[in-house]
């Protein structure tokens, strides 16, 4: 068992390898680009907003609010996009009997929240050097958010994955599906605030439950009315056990493509 634990870690291991050269080429650049990119789009919208005079919906900090909101957007978004491609990316490797399409979906995972991790971290960090943030108030409820971001990305981009095996129009299907996330997951806005009637209808959204957790373990008194942690993990664990059995179910068509 213990050997097997070991292939395992380090097929996972080299194929993120794999993944990063392939992702971000073999210089540092690539990588920086990818870490500066999101950061560079929260910071456009805090410029945007804040030249129209915009406050921020809580805190102190316009900058804050919005990166909590669009960097796990973009991290949701990230894993839920990139994971769907990984089938077709993958074939070559999957010639040999000890690379499973799991490996290349986990690994890939992995790479992309590994990512997040450092970007999340250097914005937040740069926010509180420039007196924009305070440290987090709740740092173990941030980091269970932030686990919950993978679960539910990798869950949803599995589901994606299988079904882009069996629909080719699925990528754009799927693009225009969560193309209103920015709308109607909570990021320009809190949405305790709003109506019950459009709470009623918001919370079905596992994306807007996941910035709601996020900024709750971010601030020391932001008090969530809409947070369901019982659905979103719910809804995250079943996302993704769906996601395995139409994996394993869809195999066997994908191997005789």
């Amino acid at each position: 068992m213990k050997k097997i634990l070991i292939t395992q870690l380090r097929i996972l291991g080299a194929l993120m390898l794999r993944e990063t050269r392939a992702t971000f080429g073999t210089s540092q650049l690539g990588y920086l680009w990818a870490i500066i990119t999101p950061a560079l789009g929260v910071a456009v919208f805090v410029a945007v907003f804040g030249a129209a005079g915009r406050r921020p919906p809580f805190g102190a900090s316009l900058a804050l609010f919005f990166a909590t909101g669009m960097l796990t957007l973009e991290f949701y978004k990230k894993l839920s996009a990139a994971l769907m491609t990984t089938f077709n990316a993958n074939k070559a490797l999957l010639t040999y009997p000890s690379i499973k399409e799991t490996d290349t979906l986990f690994a890939r995972s992995m790479l992309i929240s590994a990512t997040y991790l450092v970007i999340m971290i250097l914005f937040f960090g740069m926010l509180i050097l420039l007196g924009q943030a305070a440290l987090p108030r709740h740092p173990d409820q941030l980091a269970l958010a932030f686990a919950m971001v993978c679960l539910l990305g990798t869950g949803m981009g599995i589901l994606n994955a299988v079904m882009l095996s069996v629909w080719e129009s699925w990528q754009y299907v799927e693009s225009i599906l969560t193309r209103p996330l920015i709308i109607i997951s909570g990021v320009f806005y809190i949405p305790s605030k709003l109506p019950t009637a459009a709470v009623d209808i918001l919370k079905w959204n596992p994306v807007l439950h996941l910035i709601e957790w996020i900024r709750t373990g971010y601030y020391s008194n932001y008090a969530s009315t809409v947070l369901d942690k019982n659905y979103l993990i719910w809804f995250a664990l079943l996302s993704l056990l769906f996601g395995l059995t139409g994996e394993r179910l869809t195999r066997r068509r994908r191997a005789g493509q």
